[in-house]
């Protein structure tokens, strides 16, 4: 996965917004999923900039979240959308299995148009675009942990369309389950290799393309690569 992140400058910028003295920030947790350290150093060196007190975590890759999960409790988890073998809509699941209340914050290289609706309808608190400044991640950080959406004025104009409109691209029909296998037949994998990382049986898998071809009206693997490919939705 390309590494595109504005704020992987680690510039420390005020959030004035925020008071680091206070109650609420001394005891704030956070979890970083990204498999690049150097994207998870710049937005932990961000939200310390704001959250001076605050605890956090990291990981490298969603296999890591059972153990982590696992009794601890986090005020807002920040995931990359794309990680090896598996993705945000995994992270969303697995963190809301354990906490449903937990806001989950994704970051993506892809522009919204691409995914951010449907990670939103997954449970998402919001959703970034890695070309964004810390600024715009803060702000982001501090509407999910209020409670509230983070949802940019692309995104809003987005949903308003879908409203209004009978027309989705084909692949919003799939399932996320669906989807995440899609995404891993067009970038090459095996159906042995895609059931070893989201620990599905072969059978399970040989379904899910034989429902995604069927679905998206195609005959064949190369047909999901070039739809894929023509949509942008590769990493």
């Amino acid at each position: 996965m390309e590494v595109r992140l504005n704020f992987s400058t680690f510039i420390v910028v005020p959030f004035s917004n925020i008071s680091a003295g206070s109650t609420q920030t001394n005891h704030m947790k956070f979890l970083l999923v990204d498999d690049h350290k150097v994207v998870r150093e710049g937005l932990r060196n961000i939200i310390l900039s704001a959250y001076p007190h605050a605890g956090i975590v990291e990981a490298g890759a969603a296999e890591e979240l059972n153990n982590i999960l696992n009794g601890e409790n986090f005020d807002a988890v920040i995931s990359d959308f794309s990680l090896p073998g598996r993705n945000g809509l995994d992270v969303i699941k697995q963190v809301h299995s354990e906490n449903p209340k937990t806001p989950v914050l994704i970051l993506s290289m892809h522009p919204e148009q691409q995914y951010a609706l449907r990670v939103l309808k997954a449970g998402a608190a919001g959703y970034i675009n890695k070309t964004s400044g810390a600024e715009e991640l803060l702000v982001a950080i501090s509407k999910v942990l209020s409670g509230r959406k983070y949802v940019t004025a692309t995104m809003a104009e987005q949903l308003a369309n879908e409203i209004n409109s009978h027309h989705t691209a084909s692949h919003e029909i799939l399932s996320d389950r669906e989807f995440t296998v899609f995404k891993m037949i067009s970038e090459g994998r095996s159906l042995s290799s895609i059931a070893a990382d989201l620990n599905l049986s072969l059978s399970t898998v040989s379904t899910h393309r034989t429902r995604i071809l069927k679905k998206l009206h195609m005959s064949s693997n190369a047909d999901l690569v070039k739809y894929a490919i023509e949509h942008e939705l590769l990493s």
